[in-house]
């Protein structure tokens, strides 16, 4: 996969996911596992395809990262507010998720850049693009999921 088309893809999904957490959703199984699974998934996939070509610094600088990243995860999953709705439960995030968010957002950039001047001709920056989004929204929905089984309220059917 191209850097560019990538990049597109990051962009939309996390224009998706937090124009959702801003004006709220009800929380459904394949809302919190579908995107995180297919964008791990892709991510593994591109991964493995380069990670023969790695140094140990790469790989330890993108461990690094992972961990940072579903830190992230967690703590935006924590921020999100959940009420109990007729529905089912209703998911909306708060000002604390969006500056997590930018705070994502910002680490990722960032990384993305000391990535490429560290190893300017290694393709396992871009190759990680999928990995690590899909792992910081899975964190997310993996805390906002446990803290709906803790509510015993039951998720929202999923709309046909």
């Amino acid at each position: 996969m191209s850097a560019v088309i990538g990049i597109l893809i990051g962009v939309l999904v996390l224009v998706r996911v937090i124009g959702r957490q801003v004006t709220g959703s009800l929380v459904t199984q394949k809302g919190l596992f579908l995107m995180p699974a297919i964008l791990l998934g892709i991510g593994v996939l591109s991964l493995a395809s380069v990670v023969h070509t790695a140094t140990p610094g790469e790989l330890a600088f993108l461990a690094l990262d992972c961990v940072v990243l579903l830190g992230l995860g967690v703590a935006r999953g924590a921020s999100i507010r959940l009420t109990n709705t007729d529905q089912g439960l209703w998911q909306k995030g708060t000002t604390a998720t969006l500056l997590l968010w930018l705070v994502t957002i910002a680490l990722r950039v960032g990384t993305a850049f000391a990535s490429a001047a560290l190893w300017p001709h290694s393709p396992v920056g871009q190759a990680t693009i999928a990995l690590t989004i899909g792992l910081t929204i899975g964190a997310q929905n993996a805390m906002v999921y446990r803290r709906a089984l803790a509510t015993n309220v039951p998720l929202a059917a999923q709309r046909a």
